[in-house]
């Protein structure tokens, strides 16, 4: 063989190995999605189709290098442990929760897969996380609202109907039972402050809703205040439908219930954790620790006011909320 040839032959094969690597695909990395809502809800629909364009921003492509599963739980506390048992059997590279009780079914069932809740309130308080600094255990993510912004909650009620003198706080003890009295305190320490009784009116189902409500609009200057949890989201205009038929001042945490007829919300916008939650399943898809990423907290609140809602209610909406409103709803 030439001297010329025989280069030329030890080239090719060093280039080999680089071009059979080159030609191998990507890895497919598994991602778990577990949502405690319905499939049908297109609100929640659309904060994972929020969530999957973040994503694939940063690099990440379906069928070419991850997958996804779904489970869409409901409200149902069984159906969420069936549904986290089921992910975790899978053995994803990493699990995406939308809620407290799901996270703490996920967490029921495992110690070692990461997950990444979009959309809890109280962390910590829930025994998801050592602390919001350093969770140090297999969860990170992001929290939706703190406990403190609950008093905003009663002034908001009372500016818009000046009269109200109690306010029935609705909630749902199974989905709320970790974080709840968190919430609680700052609430009714705020209601007392504009002499406003704050009562107590926890459901256990939806038959509930219907009783517990019209209890409350029986005395004359109620109002009603919906606490933040996934069965009241999940049955928000079951509980918007009862407020309006009682005539009852109510005050939500998320726009969703403005948007199917509630009268107020204040709160943090759940599109914007789950946009930003792909950033942390990125980063720890590449390696990072959940355990070394700090829970964030929320980085915008928004005031919603359904004036067709304030108007059937006889409700005149003051000039300061109007101006305040981020969403004026018609």
């Amino acid at each position: 063989m030439k001297r010329r040839e025989f280069i030329t032959l030890l080239i090719g094969a060093a280039a080999w190995p680089v071009a059979a690597r080159a030609q191998q695909p990507e890895r497919m990395r598994r991602v778990g999605i577990l949502m405690a809502y319905p499939e049908s809800d297109a609100v929640y629909q659309g904060y994972v189709m929020a969530f999957r364009e973040e994503f694939q921003k940063l690099g990440w492509q379906e069928g070419r290098n991850v997958r996804f599963d779904y489970r869409w739980a409901t409200s149902d506390l069984e159906l969420i442990k069936r549904s986290a048992k089921e992910l975790v059997a899978l053995q994803p590279d990493l699990i995406l929760t939308s809620s407290t009780p799901s996270t703490a079914s996920l967490l029921q069932q495992t110690q070692t897969i990461p997950i990444v809740f979009a959309n809890i309130f109280d962390p910590v308080a829930s025994g998801f996380v050592a602390s919001l600094s350093r969770p140090g255990g297999n969860a990170t993510g992001y929290v939706i609202s703190e406990p403190s912004m609950a008093s905003k909650w009663p002034e908001l009620l009372k500016e818009i109907a000046p009269r109200m003198s109690r306010i029935a706080i609705l909630y749902h003890p199974a989905t709320t039972a970790q974080f709840v009295e968190a919430w609680l305190q700052p609430l009714k320490a705020a209601a007392a402050s504009f002499g406003v009784e704050a009562i107590l009116a926890p459901i256990n189902d939806s038959s509930e809703l219907e009783p517990v409500i019209a209890a409350q609009a029986r005395e004359p200057n109620g109002g009603l205040v919906a606490m933040p949890d996934s069965f009241l989201v999940g049955h928000r205009v079951e509980v918007t439908s009862l407020a309006a038929r009682h005539h009852l001042p109510a005050l939500y945490n998320y726009r969703v219930f403005t948007e199917v007829g509630g009268l107020m919300s204040y709160g943090n916008s759940p599109l914007v954790n789950y946009r930003r939650s792909a950033t942390y399943v990125d980063r720890i898809l590449k390696g990072e620790k959940p355990s070394e990423l700090p829970v964030q907290l929320p980085v915008q609140y928004e005031l919603a006011i359904n004036l067709k809602a304030a108007k059937a209610l006889g409700l005149t909406v003051p000039q300061t909320l109007l101006v305040a409103a981020d969403e004026l709803i018609e």
